[in-house]
C-alpha cells in the first residue's frame, strides 16, 4: 500500500528558496529541472518510505525517528507515521545541518 507524502509549509518554502537561488545562479531551466528531481525523490518515498537513513546530526543527539534521502547535495528530511510520510525540510547538505535540524525538529 502506498504511503501519502506530505510536505510541511517549511519544506515547501525550502523548495521555493532553492528554486529562486538556482534561477539567479544558473537560470530557470536548471532550477525547474532541479525542483522536478527533488519532487520526484520525495514522491518515491510513497513506495519506499523506510529506505532513507537516520541523519547523523540527529543520531548524535539521540533522535532516531527521522530519516533522510539525498539528491546530492540536497537532503530531504522526513518522518514516517503509520501510512504517511511527513517531509520537514529540503536543504543543501553543505549548510550547517546541525543547527537547521535542531531549529526545525527539536523545538
Amino acid at each position: 500500500m502506498p504511503f501519502d507524502v506530505f510536505l510541511l509549509e517549511e519544506a515547501k518554502c525550502d523548495i521555493r528558496d532553492i528554486w529562486r537561488w538556482v534561477v539567479e545562479a544558473d537560470g530557470i531551466e536548471k532550477a525547474d529541472r532541479l525542483v522536478d528531481a527533488l519532487e520526484e525523490t520525495g514522491a518515491r518515498l510513497s513506495e519506499f518510505p523506510h529506505r532513507g537513513n537516520v541523519p547523523e546530526e540527529l543520531q548524535a543527539l539521540g533522535t532516531t525517528n527521522c530519516r533522510e534521502v539525498h539528491y546530492k547535495p540536497y537532503r530531504i528530511i522526513y518522518r514516517v507515521f503509520e501510512n504517511r510520510v511527513i517531509v520537514y525540510c529540503v536543504a543543501d547538505g553543505r549548510r550547517d545541518m546541525q543547527s537547521l535540524l535542531q531549529r526545525r525538529l527539536l523545538r
